[in-house]
């Protein structure tokens, strides 16, 4: 059994690994901490899992060695204690931001403040096994995703890796965000009352999620664009592009085929009929699936490309989790394969 630790496991990020980690057949969960509830059962946090696991939580002065550490911290907490954590795992999984980025100066320019431990930087593989399957294989430590990065990067890939779009063209992204992206601590735009009913465009271009995009894809072009949705769990990127000239829809059914064919989790969603037409984030709901779409106007070259999914799962934990088995050589879908609920 792989024994892990959590640092952070209060948040909805933390929640969920919990809950997909304590379902793990090859898992045991040691710890999980939290300054603000130590001492409380788990389960009084994450109300889904009474009956499931009856662990409290620790200070996060109290962990032990383990074989894999899952940080779910806020972004800046991790890189100010790395050495401690790389100290008492042989495998690090890292969900915040601050490792993701391999370039200090990329840092500074997206998070506003130098990287605490840039060292660290080119220890860590990014965490998305659809571009870095190999490398996580053999990885020590992987970073965290960004779960608007990931619904974009996916998006966006098979016709990256088919090479069918034009790069000098720019891309604008339209992400539809659940108020779970805003963390369980909340803030004035996430109360109830001014949360409720809502599409909030909130961050009209810059936002930090851009950043692993142009690293991974090397979009420098992309603009992505956030806005608020009346969703708990979803992220919906819907991604405008160009194809270079002659470009077909049978070529990009191949691209986009041969990239779920490559990957467990990735569906091809383009019915001609029915309610789920294309990618919904609500049918995601706890699963680790990304639902992929296209449509293009061939008299301009447009092409629509649409990823949709939870981003609390293949946005953080499932990402996270998936990771972890690539680097134990166990098989990438253990302990995910929650198709999701419909109706729901």
């Amino acid at each position: 059994m792989i024994r892990a630790g959590i640092i952070g496991g209060s948040g909805y990020a933390g929640g969920e690994l919990i809950r997909l980690l304590n379902a793990h057949p090859q898992v045991e969960i040691i710890f999980a901490t939290s300054r603000a509830k130590m001492g409380e059962y788990i389960y009084q946090s994450h109300p889904n899992l009474r009956k499931q696991i009856n662990l409290t939580f620790v200070s996060p002065e109290e962990i032990s060695e383990v074989d894999v550490l899952f940080l779910a911290t806020p972004h800046g907490q991790a890189q100010k204690e790395i050495e401690k954590y790389a100290a008492l795992a042989g495998k690090i999984v890292d969900l915040s931001a601050d490792f993701r980025l391999k370039d200090p100066a990329a840092y500074k320019k997206w998070y506003g403040e130098d990287h605490k431990a840039p060292e660290w930087l080119g220890k860590f593989v990014y965490g998305l096994p659809e571009i870095h399957r190999e490398e996580l294989k053999t990885a020590t430590y992987a970073s965290g995703v960004g779960c608007n990065a990931t619904a974009t990067n996916l998006a966006l890939l098979p016709l990256v890796k088919a090479g069918l779009i034009d790069l000098q063209q720019n891309i604008f992204v339209e992400i539809k965000v659940g108020s779970s992206e805003g963390g369980a601590e909340g803030n004035p735009g996430s109360h109830h009352p001014e949360r409720s009913n809502v599409i909030r465009t909130f961050s009209a271009y810059g936002h930090r999620h851009t950043a692993e995009v142009i690293q991974e894809l090397g979009l420098v072009n992309a603009t992505l664009t956030m806005t608020s949705v009346d969703l708990v769990r979803g992220a919906l990127a819907t991604a405008h592009a160009f194809v270079k000239p002659g470009v077909t829809p049978k070529e990009l059914w191949k691209a986009y085929r041969a990239l779920s064919n490559e990957n467990p989790f990735i569906r091809v969603v383009k019915e001609q009929r029915g309610v789920y037409r294309v990618p919904e984030p609500k049918i995601l709901a706890g699963s680790n699936y990304a639902d992929i779409s296209f449509d293009l106007d061939m008299d301009n070259h447009h092409v629509v490309t649409i990823c949709a999914i939870d981003n609390l799962m293949k946005g953080a934990a499932g990402s996270a989790v998936q990771c972890m088995n690539l680097m134990f050589g166990l098989e990438e879908t253990l302990g995910l394969e929650f198709s999701g609920l419909h109706p729901i």
